[in-house]
């Protein structure tokens, strides 16, 4: 799947990209009361680009530059934009 196909909801399938944009990772306080690691950035592929948001183990495993796939991944959208992320039930790895 590309980029440029993403809707937002559950995604099945995988999707391969570039981080071309990584933010610092920050501690966050879920909506109960709970501490989490979380890291936005920026993926692309040649159809497109999507915010990235990269969870607890997740957050400090990748690098700018980083080619990498997510499988059963999640499209939310915030603002306007839509975000991506391996959600619960996916997974993120090197590609």
């Amino acid at each position: 799947m590309k980029i440029s196909e993403l809707k937002v909801g559950a995604v099945n399938g995988e999707v391969e990209g570039e981080i071309i944009d990584l933010e610092d990772v920050r501690e966050v306080m879920n909506k109960y009361g709970i501490k989490m690691k979380v890291a936005g950035g920026t993926l692309k592929d040649d159809s497109g680009e999507v915010k990235l948001t990269l969870w607890n183990d997740d957050a400090g495993k990748f690098k700018v530059g980083d080619k990498v796939k997510i499988t059963n991944g999640w499209v939310s959208e915030f603002k306007g934009t839509k975000q991506f992320s391996s959600g619960r039930n996916g997974k993120i790895e090197k590609a």
